[in-house]
């Protein structure tokens, strides 16, 4: 009982696998995916193209692009019992619904049980058009509205927003979407990529893994930071009254929602 143990917390300081994925250096406040640099993915690059790079190590030429877009807009397609499954459960949390939808689909879709690399990839490719499309029915099913269907000739962004609000979205808002799902596209070692990694490695199947990664993601010391943050900007109401509520909860000795939660 005398031997010292140290604790990390959060991850802190633990390495436990290499990844050629992505690369941050938190000091120098750098963020690389396969060698690139985040702000030259974000400023020249496509959401497609980025998931591509990601998921099959490379940038896309022309050819490869479309093909692969093509593949993208053929996936947005969920079975009729989501959407049932979505309209029983439309009161609850938004990340509560999409976790139970991503599971119900390992039920409801045969191939997602393939755990090969083939299927991985496969699966992968169809739970990244499936997703918007979940978080969209839900916010319009429990809005009282029936769910848009997706528009394949829009790019994966445009279209979520299209099914989100029910109108195609303006060029700037698209291309905002777009920029936002390439930054958050792979962010390393974080809490829920290291759950998702753990479920892989007793060799089950992907949306497995995902749910593992949605559960972990939903807690307020990782994803849910950003809905503290915006219940914060509601807190706050108007720009000039930020300074003032920042000093206010310095002064009180509480933490200011978005600051050093360890994702």
């Amino acid at each position: 009982m005398g031997e010292d143990i140290k604790i990390n917390r959060g991850l802190k300081g633990i390495y436990f696998e290499r990844s050629a994925i992505s690369d941050i250096d938190g000091t120098a406040g750098k963020l690389s995916y396969r060698g690139y640099s985040i702000h030259d993915l974000a400023t020249q690059a496509t959401f497609e193209e980025v998931a591509h790079l990601i998921m099959l190590g490379e940038l896309p030429d022309a050819d490869q692009l479309t093909a692969f877009k093509a593949q993208l807009a053929a996936a947005r397609v969920l079975p009729t019992a989501i959407y049932e499954i979505i309209g029983q459960i439309k009161d609850g949390h938004p990340m509560d619904v999409l976790r139970t939808c991503v599971s119900a689909l390992a039920a409801l879709e045969p191939a997602s049980q393939d755990a090969s690399d083939a299927g991985f990839l496969d699966n992968g490719l169809r739970l990244t058009a499936q997703v918007p499309m979940i978080v969209a029915a839900h916010h319009a099913i429990r809005n009282g509205r029936a769910p848009v269907a997706p528009d394949p000739g829009l790019g994966h962004a445009a279209n979520w927003l299209r099914m989100l609000k029910g109108e195609n979205p303006s060029e700037d808002a698209a291309r905002l979407a777009d920029v936002d799902m390439i930054l958050h596209a792979e962010h390393g070692s974080n809490a829920s990529s290291f759950a998702a990694r753990v479920t892989v490695g007793t060799e089950a199947n992907l949306h497995g893994a995902i749910v593992t990664a949605l559960s972990t993601l939903a807690g307020p010391a990782h994803g849910g930071a950003a809905e503290d943050v915006m219940k914060m900007v509601q807190e706050i109401g108007t720009p000039e009254r930020a300074a003032d509520y920042v000093r206010a909860k310095r002064a009180a000795k509480e933490a200011v929602a978005g600051f050093g939660h360890r994702g």
